[in-house]
């Protein structure tokens, strides 16, 4: 009597799938949070809010308005790819990264007006491109 044995055990192959499933997932849920997070900046912003700081003689100086207008802008399109993202579908996670990659430039060009919550968002970014790039397309 022989005995043949899979090149992998299923187990692996199951837990590889979940681990990223639950990174894709991860990465959804910080996209939706950073995509509203965003868009509450870009109100702020639109109405004047007092939270802001002012710098004078900053290179990419904007009045707050306009910040808040792309601040907004991509909150809105982050929160709609973050749907996409949920689905698992490929065009959600390269449109992800683009825009985690967009919001990142955003808050570093905006740091002087709100430096603290800016070093955040960065952050939070940086681990949804992370979440988005580590998980190979057969493994989920």
């Amino acid at each position: 009597m022989t005995a043949t044995h899979p090149t992998q055990p299923t187990h692996r192959t199951s837990a590889k799938q979940e681990w990223a499933a639950g990174l894709v997932t991860f990465g959804a849920v910080m996209l939706t949070i950073a995509g509203l997070l965003a868009v509450f900046r870009g109100i702020m912003a639109i109405a004047k809010d007092d939270v802001f700081v002012t710098t004078p003689n900053y290179v990419f100086q904007f009045n707050l308005t306009s910040w808040g207008w792309i601040h907004l802008v991509l909150g809105v399109i982050a929160v709609g790819v973050s749907f996409g993202l949920f689905t698992a579908a490929t065009w959600a996670r390269v449109a992800g990264v683009a825009i985690a990659g967009l919001i990142i430039i955003a808050n570093f060009l905006s740091l002087p007006y709100y430096p603290v919550w800016s070093v955040v968002a960065i952050a939070f970014s940086g681990f949804i491109i992370w979440a988005l790039c580590v998980v190979k397309r057969d493994e989920y």
